[in-house]
């Protein structure tokens, strides 16, 4: 089980995860599997799917959110404008929760999710080319019922709230982008490492294409020893 938690948590690959609940719920977030070059092909359906986490509305976030969805019935967290958008792709409106900065809601029993502030775009590119709203950009700190607090970034750059979100969420893991160009690089994830007070970082939105850089070795040098860097390759658990 990940940080000796009774969750599991695994990487999919750039911005996606896989948390499995003490009682054998699955949850994704941000599921970006079936074209996702660094997404193992045997993660790309997964068998069980309960809940689905959505930051914001980019096409390496959002990707799968539709297909799975329908697929498994499951129950999908968002923005309030991408729960509209996602209706419209045939999700069922029972199954969308939407949301907005601020608000908690229980996800699935042992599971609570706070959505919060992220320093990003959120414009979704549909079907005919076209980018529509989607609301703002978020992050999400989850509240899970046996494991550290875990503070999910989403994509974004650094911002001074980060050290505000330590203070009242007290997260023990921060799970930060680090890619660069689009997100914060090395450097300003482990700044907002410090400010967020977490004890271990799990990198995540780099490697997939050249433009994002930054890695987890540099990451490590510049926390110098702040924070334990927890990196795997995509479809591994995270310790």
């Amino acid at each position: 089980m990940s940080f000796g938690s009774d969750v599991r948590m695994a990487w999919l690959g750039h911005g996606s995860f896989e948390l499995e609940l003490p009682g054998g719920q699955i949850v994704l977030l941000d599921p970006w599997l079936a074209d996702n070059p660094s997404c193992p092909e045997q993660r790309h359906d997964p068998p069980r799917v309960d809940a689905i986490l959505v930051t914001h509305g980019h096409f390496d976030h959002i990707a799968d959110v539709p297909r799975l969805a329908q697929r498994h019935r499951a129950r999908v967290v968002c923005c309030f404008e991408i729960g509209h958008w996602l209706e419209r792709k045939g999700v069922a409106r029972d199954s969308i929760v939407g949301m907005n900065l601020g608000g908690r809601v229980d996800v699935l029993p042992g599971l609570a999710a706070t959505m919060v502030r992220a320093d990003h775009s959120c414009g979704i590119l549909d079907d005919d080319g076209t980018i529509v709203y989607g609301g703002t950009a978020a992050g999400f700190v989850l509240h899970a019922r046996g494991a550290p607090t875990i503070y999910f970034a989403g994509d974004t750059a650094l911002f001074g709230d980060l050290a505000l979100y330590g203070e009242l969420y007290r997260p023990g893991v921060a799970i930060l982008p680090i890619g660069d160009h689009f997100t914060m690089g090395p450097a300003d994830a482990a700044r907002a490492a410090r400010m967020l007070g977490v004890r271990t970082v799990v990198p995540c939105h780099y490697g997939t294409f050249p433009l994002l850089t930054g890695t987890p070795a540099a990451l490590r040098e510049a926390l110098g020893g702040d924070a334990d860097v927890a990196a795997v390759e995509p479809g591994q658990d995270v310790p």
